[in-house]
């Protein structure tokens, strides 16, 4: 079972996200979550639903991992829910890192990005430099995942000894990139419509 601590983890993590609050206060929200962890130990035909799930997502980045817990801690009233700029920044890096990774993985480019994450000081050292932009930026969301995620690689927290795999998965590399593309068709819709608002004021005289 301590080699599923993160399917653990994630199961719980995901579910508390998931499933409604039903207006609960901190304290039954934090009893909320101690459950489904327990759940997440139940077993079905020898396998606990923790396994289960691991057995059709693999163990999520340690990224993702973070963003779960961040907006559970939200949920929780632990911490307050980030601006749109600091969720705006983070997409852009996290999209950035997807648009590297996987168009080369499905076999669109020549080049093999993966493999840097076999033998991946150049790639700790682009992503510190990101990791230090945001801090600029006091994205503290951003630099958490992005710090969690080399400090769990440099720890070998997760079986696989790929750095890519601490950074990114699917789900992550999805959601930012689908979340950025609605946010710019958002800003884009928005300008006629200012446009017109401004051209239909009355100018005073």
């Amino acid at each position: 079972m301590l080699g599923l601590w993160q399917a653990h983890l994630t199961f719980a993590l995901f579910a508390f996200v998931v499933l409604p609050g039903f207006g609960f206060g901190r304290l039954a929200q934090g009893l909320r979550l101690l459950l489904l962890l327990a759940v997440s130990f139940v077993s079905v035909d020898g396998l606990s639903l923790a396994a289960y799930m691991r057995s059709f997502t693999d163990d999520v980045a340690i990224t993702t991992l973070v963003a779960l817990a961040f907006i559970a801690a939200v949920r929780l009233g632990l911490l307050d829910a980030p601006k749109q700029s600091v969720r705006v920044q983070l997409l852009i890096v996290m999209a950035a890192l997807t648009l590297f990774l996987y168009p080369a993985t499905m076999g669109l480019s020549y080049l093999d990005p993966y493999q840097l994450g076999y033998d991946p000081r150049p790639l700790i050292v682009t992503v510190g430099v990101l990791a230090f932009g945001l801090l600029l930026l006091r994205n503290w969301l951003g630099v958490s995942m992005l710090g969690l995620a080399t400090l769990a690689f440099s720890l070998g927290l997760k079986p696989s000894p790929n750095y890519w795999d601490y950074l990114l998965d699917p789900f992550i590399a999805l959601f930012s990139c689908g979340a950025l593309i609605g946010y710019a068709v958002r800003v884009v819709a928005r300008r006629p419509a200012k446009a017109s608002q401004e051209l239909n004021q009355p100018t005073s005289l």
